[in-house]
């Protein structure tokens, strides 16, 4: 996977995640399970995009970066 398809999959996961939360605001009750999925995979994509972009910059083969579980991704602090 390289940076323009780690890009597009975030497009998407954004996509699905404003139509989620405008269905809320619609008088629908959003899917929070599906949305709660939705935030976490953006969180993985973004540190996984960053990961990536570290490497490339210190001459590192960016493609040697991985996704890193949920859990991990979750517990970085802001």
């Amino acid at each position: 996977m390289n940076d323009q398809d780690i890009l597009g999959r975030i497009q998407a996961l954004v996509a699905e995640e404003h139509g989620l939360r405008e269905a809320s605001g619609a008088g629908h009750a959003p899917d929070q399970a599906r949305l709660k999925l939705v935030e976490e995979s953006l969180d993985q994509c973004w540190d996984l995009l960053r990961q990536r972009r570290a490497k490339m910059e210190s001459g590192e083969n960016p493609n040697d970066a991985a996704e890193r579980p949920v859990s991990e991704v979750e517990g970085y602090r802001q």
